[in-house]
């Protein structure tokens, strides 16, 4: 088995998953300002520093997706983040797009951006200790979209992406999200995510990617958060797994899925009951951001008094979550720590 392999099974480890800590400056400062912290630099290496320092953590996280800046920061102690987390167990990962970008001719519509240069980009990531690699691309559902160049130049651009972390010696984690923004049916989103993922993984084999040796990062299929009927926690889970059935090789090593804008409990849910169902060839687990940090980040508030309380609240999701990846959770275990 080959390295990249052996790092994305180690990505999707049973009852592990990934902590997504990638926000771009522009999107911490609005998670910031949502506590009343200024966004300096040092706040931002003070809120990170909590995180990854957490007592606890590579229990139920496998891996942490940094950002540019993050990954060239250290501790309090003065040890690189990288560095940090790697003697923990935790395998450190870095964003690498630089972007959704609004498409030429396609109103509404994006194409994420960060190919020119990636291969030297990567090369300097893997020095600085990164062994993966994310980039998201954005399917947006409305009325008369996404078009078809709209999924077609994603689904080449992660492609591409892929290719190039895999020749640079970095696991790529393949995310094609379909927001879940606007009033849409759960059938028309099951619908947009089978097409996307068979137009990706398509451009997949097309660049050569190795699937073995990546991740995916898929949306649930979910009724779009302003549509009147809202699907099921177990109906989500049914047609999710229908059609990753359908599109992903059994080759890849694992899924682990982002969510979205779901609130904390309810991105647990699903992951938990798609687990609950069985019979996937793959890993199903959990690459969440949002999802896993918002207690901590209310706990925070920018005081070092409350560091403690939200390394508890991060450590506590990261166990919900661990549960889910295996499909024992159970909604009381909330309560009781609460």
């Amino acid at each position: 088995m080959s390295e990249l392999a052996k790092t994305a099974q180690a990505m999707v480890a049973p009852g592990k998953g990934i902590l997504a800590a990638d926000e771009s400056t522009g999107t911490i400062e609005r998670r910031f300002k949502s506590i009343g912290v200024e966004n300096t630099e040092e706040n931002r290496r003070a809120y990170r520093d909590l995180l990854f320092t957490a007592q606890g953590l590579a229990e139920h996280i496998s891996g942490v997706i940094l950002y540019d800046e993050t990954l060239r920061q250290r501790c309090a102690d003065g040890t690189p983040f990288a560095e940090l987390l790697a003697k923990q167990g935790v395998i450190p990962g870095i964003k690498v797009d630089t972007g959704a970008k609004d498409m030429a001719l396609c109103p509404g519509e994006t194409v994420t951006e960060g190919l020119d240069g990636l291969a030297r980009r990567c090369a300097e990531y893997v020095k600085l200790g990164a062994r993966f690699a994310k980039w998201r691309a954005v399917i947006t559902i409305g009325r008369d979209i996404p078009s078809p160049a709209c999924i077609a130049a994603n689904a080449h651009a992660l492609a591409r992406y892929a290719a190039v972390c895999q020749a640079a010696g970095l696991a790529p984690i393949v995310e094609p999200e379909v927001l879940m923004d606007g009033d849409h049916s759960v059938e028309r989103c099951e619908e947009v995510t089978e097409w996307t993922l068979r137009e990706v993984f398509a451009a997949l084999a097309s660049q050569r990617v190795v699937p073995e040796e990546m991740v995916l990062k898929p949306s649930m299929v979910v009724s779009g958060k302003d549509c009147a009927r809202q699907a099921s926690v177990e109906e989500v889970a049914r047609r999710t797994l229908k059609i990753l059935r359908r599109t992903v090789p059994a080759a890849v090593p694992g899924l682990a899925f982002l969510s979205g804008g779901q609130s904390d409990e309810r991105a647990t849910e699903h992951l938990d009951a798609m687990n609950r169902i069985g019979g996937a060839p793959w890993k199903l687990s959990f690459s969440y951001g949002r999802a896993l940090q918002q207690p901590s980040l209310k706990a925070w508030r920018g005081s070092a008094a409350n560091v403690a309380a939200a390394q508890a609240a991060l450590i506590h999701r990261a166990r919900m979550n661990g549960l889910a990846a295996t499909g024992q959770y159970r909604s009381e275990l909330e309560k009781k720590a609460a």
